[in-house]
């Protein structure tokens, strides 16, 4: 497996940036009809499932791949497009970008678009913390353009 360099940082540059402008928590039943059209309007078809997080799952706050999306009771909307980012950089067989620049790209998509944060306006702030990102990433599985 491959190591998830920039995971660290990732987590630490979305509490200081991201976090702080999504503190809306919304209810499990929110997710599949946001993850449906959220996906729809990205022009992807055959959307993640949305399960419910193990109520003993302590590591994590949710996770994604691309056939499947578990999240908690409640939960930020920013923590939702997080995990649309992993579905989007996954396939089906658990090839994965990780924390990576395809998956920061679409995760900066996703925040511009959905919680109105400017990928201009939050680049000064990756790059002074190390990560690297794809501005014209798109998701893993579809076919080069």
């Amino acid at each position: 497996m491959r190591r998830d360099h920039q995971r660290a940082r990732v987590y630490a540059w979305e509490d200081a940036h991201v976090a702080p402008h999504g503190q809306d928590l919304l209810p499990f039943s929110a997710a599949q009809p946001m993850v449906e059209a959220i996906w729809a309007e990205m022009g992807l078809r055959y959307p993640p499932a949305v399960e419910p997080l193990p109520p003993q799952s302590r590591r994590v706050q949710a996770d994604a791949n691309r056939l499947r999306l578990r999240l908690p009771p409640q939960w930020p909307s920013w923590l939702l497009l997080h995990e649309l980012a992993h579905a989007m950089t996954s396939t089906h067989d658990g090839a994965s970008d990780g924390h990576g620049p395809r998956f920061m790209g679409l995760y900066l998509q996703l925040l511009e678009r959905y919680l109105r944060l400017p990928a201009s306006a939050l680049a000064p702030s990756l790059a002074e913390a190390g990560i690297v990102w794809d501005p014209a990433a798109r998701p893993i599985f579809l076919d080069p353009a």
